[in-house]
C-alpha cells in the first residue's frame, strides 16, 4: 500500500484519504478517483491529493470486510452488504446471542487494521438487531490476512449465532406464610409475566401453596406431569441452604439440585434444579421486582434451549453486579440500532429522611416529660436530634405535640424542621401520619426515630441506610442486637400509605410482620438500638443516679419557632 501526497496526474484510480470540499461540491474520503474527478479537482485549483494505492495482493476495505464477515455467522445470523469498510451481522430471530470469545479474540489479534466487535455474550437480541460488526479501519489489507481471519471463523463453527427463543410452558409456584400479603403474590405474578414478554414462552400455571416441603413437592409433580418445561419457585422465605424447604421439596419430588447460589447480585440465593425433564429455578424474594435480576440470565437461556450448568453460574460473577444497573434493558422495539450511545447512565442515590417522634405525653414518667430530662450530660431530645443530624439523612423532621414549645426551644439553632401532631393525645399513630405528610415528594425512604433512645448513634442510622435496597428485597431495614429487634426502622416510601393508615399507640410495628419479604435485619455492634428510657426506673437503671433533672428552656413570649417545610409538602 502506498499512502501519501499524490500529484493529480498520478491520482486516477487512487483512493482519496481525506474528504475534500470545493466550491459547491465535495468528495468523501474513500472515493476511488476517476478521470472526471481529476478534471473537477484540477478546475477547483488542486494540484495534488492525499491518496492511497493498493498493492496487487491487497483487498479494498469493503471486499476485506465482506470476506471476513461471511465466514462468521452461525444459526440465525445474517450478513449485510459492506459499506465504508464495515460489514454488519444481524440477528435473524429473537433470542440469545451465543459467541466463541476465544476465536473472536484470535481474529482481533491478527492485524491491527482488522476489528470484529460484538454485543456481550448471551445478550438478549431481537430480529433485525445488529449483533456484531467487522470493520477494516484502513482502506485495504493484505488478502492473506483476510483469508486467515476467515479460516479462523470457519474453524470456530457458529462463532456468532443466535439461539432462537422456543415455545416454552412456564409454571410459577408461590408459597405463603401466615401474614403474607396477597398483594405480594400478585406482584410476583406480574413481574414474571413481564419477564416472559417477547420470549415465546407462556406462563401456563400460577400455583400458590404453603411454604411447606410436601405442598411445594406436590406442586412440582403436578407441573412436571402437565408438560411444563420450566418451573419457577418463588418462596415466601428465601432459600438459605441446600437443606432448606424449597431444595428439600425438589428432592422430595424426585428431582436434583444442581447448584445453589450464583455470583450475581441480585440473585445470589437462586437454586438451579431439575425434576425429570423440567428445569426448576428456586428464586429469592427480590425476583418479585421487574428489575434486571440474576435469574433473568438463566431463564432467558433456558427459553432459548441453552443448557445451564453450575459451572455456567459460577462464571457469571464478572459483570454480575446488577444492582449498579439502574433499570432493565430497554423494552423491545425501543433499543437504538447502529447508533452511538454517548449518554452516561448513573444510578440515583436514594434520598433518606428521618422523623423524630417527640409528641408523646410521657405518661409512664408521671409528671415528667422524658424528652426534656438531662441524661448523660445532655437533654434527651437534643441528644437524639444531634445523632440523627450527624447521619446521612435529609431532611430531619421533628413531630411535636405535648410541650411542643419546650421541644422547639431545646432544639433551637439545629437544622431540623418541625411539624405538629394535634392528635398527640391519641397515641403514636397520629405522629406517624403527621411526619409522613411532612416529607418531601422526592424522598425514597424514612428512618422513624423515637425521641427516648439516647444511645442510638449516627453509625446505627448509616448502617441501616447502607443496607437499604428495595429492589433487592430490603425495603424495611430493622436493627438487631444479639437476635433482638430494636429501633429505629428504615422504611421504603412504598409503605407510606400503610403507615398513614395506622391507628392507636402501636406505631407501624405490625407492618413489619405484614411485609416479611421486604424486612432485612441489620446486626448492630452494640445494644443502643434496644434501649429506650420511658420510666423513672429505666432512667435510674441507666444513670445509676435517678432520672436527672428536668431542663426547662425559656420560650420567649411563647412565640413558635419557624416550622421549616410545612406538612403539605407531600401530596
Amino acid at each position: 500500500m502506498k499512502f501519501g501526497e499524490t500529484p493529480l496526474d498520478e491520482a486516477a484510480g487512487a483512493i482519496l484519504a481525506h474528504s475534500l470540499r470545493f466550491g459547491n461540491g465535495s468528495f468523501r474520503k474513500g472515493r476511488v478517483l476517476s478521470a472526471d474527478d481529476i478534471t473537477t479537482l484540477r478546475a477547483a485549483g488542486f494540484e495534488s491529493v492525499i491518496a492511497i494505492r493498493l498493492d496487487p495482493d491487497e483487498l479494498g476495505e469493503n471486499d476485506a470486510a465482506a470476506r471476513i464477515a461471511t465466514a462468521c455467522p452461525g444459526m440465525n445470523v445474517l450478513v449485510r452488504a459492506p459499506f465504508t469498510g464495515r460489514a454488519n451481522l444481524i440477528a435473524a430471530a429473537d433470542g440469545v446471542l451465543r459467541l466463541r470469545p476465544d476465536a473472536i479474540n484470535r481474529i482481533n489479534r491478527i492485524d491491527e487494521s482488522i476489528t470484529l466487535s460484538t454485543l456481550p455474550p448471551f445478550s438478549v437480541v431481537r430480529a433485525g438487531q445488529m449483533v456484531a460488526t467487522v470493520k477494516i479501519i484502513t482502506f485495504g489489507i493484505p488478502a492473506s490476512r483476510a483469508d486467515q481471519c476467515a479460516a479462523l471463523a470457519r474453524d470456530a463453527a457458529g462463532m456468532i449465532s443466535v439461539a432462537a427463543y422456543r415455545p416454552r410452558s412456564v409454571g410459577l409456584i408461590q408459597t405463603t406464610l401466615p401474614g403474607f400479603k396477597d398483594s405480594l403474590l400478585d406482584k410476583g405474578l406480574v413481574a414474571t409475566r413481564t419477564r416472559l414478554e417477547g420470549t415465546g414462552a407462556s406462563l401456563d400455571f400460577d400455583l400458590r401453596c404453603g411454604h411447606d416441603e410436601a405442598e411445594i413437592g406436590a406442586a412440582l409433580k403436578h407441573l412436571s406431569a402437565s408438560g411444563c418445561h420450566i418451573a419457577l419457585v418463588l418462596g415466601a422465605s428465601a432459600i438459605v441452604d441446600r437443606r432448606d424447604v424449597v431444595p428439600a421439596a425438589i428432592e422430595g419430588a424426585g428431582g436434583t439440585v444442581d447448584h445453589f447460589g450464583m455470583p450475581v447480585d441480585p440473585g445470589q440465593l437462586m437454586a438451579l434444579a431439575r425434576v425429570g425433564e423440567m428445569a426448576v429455578l428456586g428464586l429469592p424474594g427480590s425476583a418479585r421486582s421487574p428489575r434486571l435480576h440474576g435469574f433473568d440470565w438463566v431463564l432467558q437461556r433456558l427459553i432459548a434451549g441453552i443448557d445451564v450448568t453450575g459451572d455456567d453460574l459460577a462464571g457469571m460473577g464478572v459483570g454480575g453486579l446488577l444492582k449498579e444497573i439502574p433499570s432493565r434493558p430497554m423494552p423491545r422495539g425501543e433499543s437504538p440500532l447502529n447508533e452511538e450511545m454517548n449518554e452516561e447512565v448513573t444510578e440515583k442515590k436514594a434520598r433518606i429522611g428521618a422523623l423524630i417522634l417527640a409528641a408523646g405525653q410521657s405518661r409512664r414518667m408521671g409528671t415528667v416529660n422524658k424528652l426534656l430530662v438531662e441524661i448523660d450530660g445532655g437533654v434527651m431530645i437534643a441528644r437524639t436530634a444531634d445523632a440523627v443530624l450527624a447521619a446521612n439523612v435529609d431532611p430531619v423532621i421533628v413531630v411535636l405535640g405535648h410541650e411542643g414549645d419546650q421541644i422547639r426551644a431545646t432544639l433551637g439553632g439545629r437544622a431540623v424542621q418541625f411539624t405538629e401532631n394535634p392528635a398527640f393525645a391519641t397515641g403514636l399513630a397520629g405522629s406517624l401520619k403527621a411526619g409522613i405528610a411532612a416529607l418531601p415528594d422526592d424522598i425514597d425512604g424514612v428512618i422513624v426515630c423515637l425521641g427516648d433512645m439516647p444511645l442510638v448513634t449516627a453509625e446505627h442510622l448509616n448502617a441501616l441506610i447502607a443496607a437499604f435496597d428495595p429492589a433487592d428485597g430490603r425495603g424495611i431495614c430493622v436493627p438487631t442486637f444479639n437476635g433482638k429487634r430494636g429501633n429505629p426502622v428504615l422504611w421504603d416510601r412504598r409503605y407510606f400509605d400503610d403507615m398513614e393508615d395506622v391507628a392507636g399507640d402501636v406505631g407501624a410495628r405490625h407492618l413489619i410482620g405484614a411485609h416479611q419479604d421486604a424486612v432485612f435485619e441489620v446486626e448492630m455492634p452494640d445494644g443502643g438500638v434496644l434501649l429506650d428510657l420511658d420510666t423513672p426506673e429505666a432512667f435510674a437503671a441507666h444513670s445509676k443516679t435517678g432520672p436527672g433533672k428536668i431542663i426547662r428552656t425559656p420560650v420567649l413570649n411563647k412565640k413558635r419557632a419557624p416550622t421549616g417545610s410545612p406538612s403539605s409538602d407531600r401530596r
